[in-house]
């Protein structure tokens, strides 16, 4: 579902071990195993080994993460950004 032509929110994945994001409005949390992303179409939850981060730009919304990717999975589907996603974080990080 688009929230707004003028947002923009596209996942590139090479080869299996990197990864780019735009859209990206905040990092939650991250450790070399899981990064929790914001953004303007809801959260994206990234499993893997060895991730790290090779680049991050909040003003223009990219985020560039290396490592072995295992799972890239949107937490709230299908719904936008609201106290509704709060509270499957707050279940999330009990």
């Amino acid at each position: 579902m688009v929230q707004d032509t003028n947002n923009h929110h596209e996942l590139i994945l090479t080869n299996r071990n990197e990864l780019e994001i735009s859209g990206v409005t905040g990092i939650e949390s991250f450790d070399s195993e899981e990064f929790l992303l914001s953004t303007e179409y809801g959260y994206v939850g990234i499993r893997g080994q060895e991730l790290h981060l090779k680049n991050l730009d909040l003003e223009q919304g990219i985020i560039s993460i290396r490592g072995q990717f295992l799972d890239i999975s949107y937490l709230d589907v299908n719904h936008p950004r609201s106290d509704k996603t709060k509270s499957v974080l707050g279940r999330l990080f009990r």
